[in-house]
């Protein structure tokens, strides 16, 4: 008889193979060690093969067949995903509540520009929202917390999660009109900016834990949000990259000065549209992602900086 493997059992595969180990996927799975080693072993039996070495290593690693099998296996997962969440679509009606999670660098009149809109469109579909860095947004959007998030795409690929890139905002280097950096006036090099203490946010998840973006500076003072991080830097105590639609009218009153600073990657930064493949929006979701599609694809393709002034 052909195998037939069961969806219980590839998902089992797919936790040990990403986990590293049948204990960890015990774990994430909330079952019993003895219950993960045991599927797989029938799993092994149906298909005539074994998928992991167990012997003369402390954790089982993928044989040849098993890393086969493991393409196999995350496309047939992913596939029956998508036709749960197409069902699930289908007989969903309007959402009673709608999470959602949002970026601190997607532009804040875009977002006040679309709620106003969404809660005249869905007067009875109640809001919950949530601002942070990428890695939290993320974070939520995997656990279920949050059905849609709006920001950066995920720093990793990963087949659970669906991101349509719906537009983009402006990150520039900057500092306060007096500070040392903004009095010279002149093109900066890695080496000017070394001992000059620069203000970053720390992403607050362990998805990104140990990474750090953009930081050039020897000396850091980290903060957990990026509107201290925009206070700090007005008031001249660091330099940072910030997001054009939080500063345009401090640039436009000369209170913080763009810097010329090549080392730092800046200029337009893409944001998406992030979801479960196997949790999609209802009916409100959906309009929701359009409006920040309208708002957010109407930008320029480059930030030319005699316009700085007028950011989204």
């Amino acid at each position: 008889m052909d195998a037939n493997p069961t969806l219980d059992q590839l998902q089992v595969f797919l936790a040990v193979a990403d986990a590293g180990s049948f204990s960890a996927a015990a774990r994430l799975l909330n079952r019993a060690q003895s219950v993960v080693s045991y599927t797989i072993g029938n799993l092994e039996s149906q298909l005539g093969v074994s998928l992991f070495e167990r012997t003369g290593t402390r954790q089982p690693r993928l044989t040849e067949e098993g890393r086969a099998m493991l393409t196999d296996a995350r496309r047939i997962v992913g596939d029956l995903q998508v036709m749960r969440a197409k069902a699930r679509s289908m007989r969903q009606g309007l959402e009673a509540e709608l999470s959602i999670a949002i970026s601190v660098l997607v532009p804040m009149p875009a977002v006040l520009a679309v709620l106003r809109e969404f809660q005249t469109e869905f007067p009875s579909v109640s809001l919950r929202l949530e601002v942070g860095e990428l890695g939290r947004l993320v974070e939520l959007v995997l656990s279920g917390r949050a059905t849609i998030g709006i920001g950066g795409a995920p720093l990793h690929q990963d087949d659970t999660l669906v991101a349509d890139r719906i537009g983009h905002s402006f990150l520039l280097p900057a500092a306060a009109a007096d500070h040392p950096l903004a009095a010279r006036k002149v093109k900066l090099s890695l080496r000017d900016v070394r001992e000059e203490t620069q203000i970053v946010v720390s992403d607050a998840s362990d998805l990104t834990q140990g990474r750090d973006f953009n930081v050039l500076s020897f000396k850091t003072w980290r903060v957990s949000d990026m509107a201290t991080k925009h206070q700090l830097i007005r008031g001249g105590l660091g330099w940072g990259g910030l997001p054009v639609s939080i500063i345009h009218e401090d640039l436009a009153q000369g209170r913080i000065v763009h810097l010329d600073l090549p080392a730092y990657e800046q200029g337009a930064y893409n944001l998406h549209a992030i979801r479960r493949a196997d949790n999609p929006p209802g009916p409100a979701g959906l309009w929701l992602i359009r409006a920040f599609e309208e708002h957010l694809s109407n930008c320029p393709a480059e930030f030319p900086s005699s316009l700085l002034s007028e950011a989204v």
